[in-house]
């Protein structure tokens, strides 16, 4: 089977959106590994260290619906590339931080940033490619992003035991320099429709993002039936259903409730949400299990989740040009089994004195399981939209995997909890194996939404009824 190879500016267009994609991702993961150095060098306390992740996380997940609509009012090559600078000047204030409520504050701005890269990377790299290569496309966008899951922890680690955490965010501020002259000079301008801004609707979104990840970041250490986290996921189930009333009823909808009646997009999007809730829980605390569990080093932890970040590299490309023939759902599906089944199998292994090289074949198949479900679901979300929605569309799942990271450490933390602590290797252990499980648990939520999305086969157009217009040439999707 013959592909249509990309073109020099579309291979462009691919390289700096997924650039800059990885960067974004890798500072969810970068200060991971280097919290004990923070806390010492800042005298931070526990819960400033939390925040240090958790307000990227935050700022992060509530602005991904406004920065994609505004990317399609504005202009999303001009919000992309200020998402770059924002990120960029916010990582020099975290670099310069004196104390840890600066770089609390820094890492608020940096995620507002991120925000604005993430879905208009997205959308710039869905808007120039054609259907039968949109697929291997993202295959190669989530080959390069899905680096930044592994290599952060690793990049964290290298940077605090070889030279000044600072650094971690020093990086970034060269590399966006380069990267946005690059933008403006090989990314083409787009927008999509000419339409008034949906300003209740992006009030109610960003408010109703900040109520269920505030309650979900902060449900662990406040209490889940503590008065905060009660009021804050109430606030947010409340202000998510006046959004969805508003959105019903709005000529131009931010986000047009039409597009979840498309099953591949619905479930595209619900699949993301479990799969990156699961994928994000395990790397949370296999790192964690390497350093507490097993007294390895920060650059040590780093290395030992290699095998598991080797596969988000190899995997994806491949499996971007295999789901123009066999569809998405079979690599959803059998991607999440791998990784379902890998989490139940590290849960029985785990031990304080569990040789690592008995950990390495779980790694493995659950790095190939996420990297072969990553592409299908962005595949099923974005082929299942028009251009004008491509904006939207990437809005709305990458809102949900952000939303989908937050509930799976909140969910996997509070299993920890239940059995487990960091009073010792063993004590750790008891917690971390049940909390595997409850990785396989949320593995199972995206194996029942992946199920959800259509077989697919590509037939020529001249194979099927279509209209008289269509080219011989043209490839179309038909539902098995």
């Amino acid at each position: 089977m013959t592909h249509e190879r990309l073109t020099a500016s579309q291979r462009w267009v691919l390289g700096l959106t997924a650039i800059a994609a990885l960067l974004v991702g890798l500072d969810t993961t970068v200060v991971a590994t280097a919290l004990t150095t923070l806390r010492l060098d800042l005298g931070a306390s526990a819960e400033e260290l939390e925040w240090t992740v958790n307000a990227y996380t935050l700022s992060f997940a509530v602005l991904l619906l406004t920065a994609a609509a505004l990317g399609d009012r504005f202009g999303r090559r001009r919000v992309f590339v200020a998402g770059l600078g924002v990120f960029a000047l916010a990582s020099a204030g975290c670099a310069l931080a004196p104390d840890a409520g600066w770089l609390i504050a820094g890492r608020a701005v940096q995620g507002a940033g991120a925000a604005a890269v993430m879905p208009l990377a997205l959308t710039l790299l869905g808007g120039v490619v054609s259907a039968s290569t949109r697929a291997r496309a993202l295959g190669m966008f989530s080959a390069v992003v899905g680096v930044s899951v592994p290599a952060g922890p690793l990049l964290g680690g290298a940077i605090a035991d070889g030279t000044s955490w600072r650094w971690i965010f020093w990086l970034n501020v060269p590399l966006v320099a380069v990267l946005v002259p690059l933008v403006l000079t090989r990314v083409a301008p787009s927008r999509g429709p000419r339409v008034r801004l949906d300003l209740p609707g992006l009030l109610l979104s960003a408010g109703a993002a900040l109520g269920l990840v505030w309650g979900l970041v902060r449900a662990n250490t406040a209490g889940w039936t503590a008065p905060e986290t009660v009021l804050a996921l109430g606030a947010g189930v409340v202000l998510t259903v006046a959004f969805l009333l508003v959105e019903s009823r709005t000529e131009q909808p931010m986000l047009p409730l039409r597009l979840f009646g498309v099953r591949a997009f619905t479930a595209g999007n619900a699949a993301i949400f479990f799969l990156w809730a699961s994928t994000f829980g395990s790397v949370f605390f296999m790192a964690q299990f390497f350093q507490v569990g097993q007294s390895a080093g920060p650059f040590e932890a780093g290395l030992r989740l290699m095998p598991w970040g080797a596969m988000t590299v190899l995997v994806p490309r491949a499996v971007g040009s295999l789901i123009h023939k066999y569809g998405e759902r079979p690599f959803i599906v059998g991607g999440m089994v791998l990784h379902g089944a890998s989490m139940v199998w590290i849960a029985v292994l785990a031990a304080p004195d569990v040789a690592y090289w008995r950990m390495v074949a779980p790694l493995i198949l659950s790095g190939i399981g996420v990297a072969a479900a990553i592409p299908a679901t962005q595949s099923a979300v974005l082929g299942a939209v028009t251009p004008p929605d491509l904006g939207k569309a990437s809005g709305a799942y990458s809102a949900l995997r952000q939303l989908g990271g937050a509930f799976g450490v909140a969910a996997v933390v509070a299993v920890f909890a239940a059995s487990g602590g960091y009073a010792s290797a063993r004590v750790f252990v008891d917690g971390f194996a049940p909390a595997m499980v409850g990785c396989a648990v949320l593995a199972v939520g995206a194996i029942l939404a992946g199920a959800g999305t259509p077989g697919r086969r590509m037939v020529p157009a001249a194979q099927v009824t279509a209209p008289a217009a269509a080219s011989p040439s043209e490839t179309v999707r038909v539902s098995r």
